[in-house]
């Protein structure tokens, strides 16, 4: 099942869009489900719906708000990549974070949520569910392909809860030397685990999306599920 329900922190108010689990296979966990700069499209709406298959409560909220509510953008035309490209140069991390620390928080109040609460973030994403592992009380964290990860390399000292990395070795928006930077400033933190794409590009794991590697995708998609059954 599926609904909208709004945020409220103290500037403002923001949707989000949750999915919950049905009949008996409800986990008592719930994963925060963090947009590309895409914004809540069909296919963030349908990863949570996955999770939600998959016994966990998944809520994804709308980042955007504070710059255009509701954006559902794709990546099939160049008109949709130069206004989602717009909206990310505009973003301001700091707040999105904040969004996603009041989600983790509004989620822990729904009902049937008494575990863990993890976050998955994709592209834009990607970073900030790795900046959730260092500055929120996220339970788990999983990073498909962020970018700008290397400009915040000093708080990896602060990951305290298991984060899981999906790097695409020839992701066009993640130069390899910073790949490399990211890899070597995390892969000696115990509570970090990585895992790296041959051959695949940035979104290979994006529903529909134009640069969708099947193996790759489902590979990276058994790893996160693990990931999160494991969360208490």
């Amino acid at each position: 099942m599926s609904q909208t329900i709004t945020i409220t922190v103290p500037d403002g108010s923001f949707d989000a869009y949750l999915a919950t689990p049905q009949g008996t296979n409800a986990r008592g966990t719930a994963i925060v489900v963090i947009q590309e700069i895409f914004g809540i499209n069909a296919d963030m709406r349908e990863t949570c719906d996955n999770f939600a298959r998959e016994g966990f409560v998944a809520i994804c909220p709308d980042l955007y708000w504070r710059q255009e509510p509701n954006v559902e953008l794709t990546d099939k035309t160049e008109a949709e990549w130069q206004k989602a490209l717009a909206l990310y140069n505009a973003f301001d991390v700091d707040k999105g974070v904040a969004d996603i620390d009041a989600t983790i928080g509004a989620v822990r109040q729904q009902p049937g949520v008494n575990g863990g609460v993890g976050t998955v973030g994709y592209c834009l994403g990607g970073l900030l569910a790795y900046l959730t592992a260092t500055r929120t009380g996220a339970d788990a964290a999983v990073s498909y392909y962020g970018v700008g990860m290397d400009k915040h390399l000093g708080e990896a000292s602060k990951i305290s809860k298991p984060l899981l990395m999906h790097i695409a070795d020839e992701d066009e928006f993640v130069p390899p030397e910073a790949r490399q930077k990211i890899i070597g400033a995390l892969q000696g933190n115990p509570q970090v685990e990585i895992h790296t794409y041959p051959g695949c590009q940035h979104a290979f794991a994006r529903i529909q999306g134009i640069h969708y590697v099947d193996d790759a995708a489902k590979a990276a998609n058994a790893r996160t599920l693990k990931h999160f059954q494991a969360m208490k």
